[in-house]
């Protein structure tokens, strides 16, 4: 199945600081902004277009449950996820199966731009954490 890199996903600390340097320094467009309170995301989202390339802000709005605010104290702040994405997240995800690789089926979710999602193992990863997501609807 072919995959395409979709966005990279950046754990900041202070959102407003981060927009401001990919818009001044990198010459990028906000997309959008969005702040998500569903559990296992809770974070404020700031989606940035560096000609054509996309890179997601992330920014935990609790820093008790966020797994953005875990991430941060355990790595520090920094690229967070890498998502690919594939023509069908469901046939995707069962190859991925079939060859051993387990997905963490709590973080399966759709976001606000119909983005359906899912996160590997980063056990099964190298340490990475990759997100296989499409978009059903386009």
């Amino acid at each position: 199945m072919k995959k395409t890199l979709d966005h990279i996903g950046v754990a900041v600390r202070h959102l407003d600081e981060a927009v401001n340097f990919y818009t001044n320094i990198l010459g990028a467009v906000m997309i959008d902004r969005y702040r998500s309170e569903a559990p296992g995301v809770e974070s404020e989202i700031a989606i940035m277009d560096v000609d054509g390339e996309r890179t997601e802000l992330l920014c935990p709005t609790n820093n008790t449950t966020s797994p953005i605010a875990r991430f941060i104290k355990q790595k520090g702040k920094g690229v967070h996820h890498i998502a690919y994405r594939v023509e069908d997240l469901e046939l995707a995800v069962s190859d991925l199966k079939n060859q051993g690789i387990r997905v963490m089926e709590d973080t399966r979710r759709t976001n606000k731009h119909g983005r359906r999602l899912i996160y590997l193992n980063p056990v099964d990863t190298e340490g990475t954490i990759i997100e296989y997501c499409d978009y059903p609807d386009q």
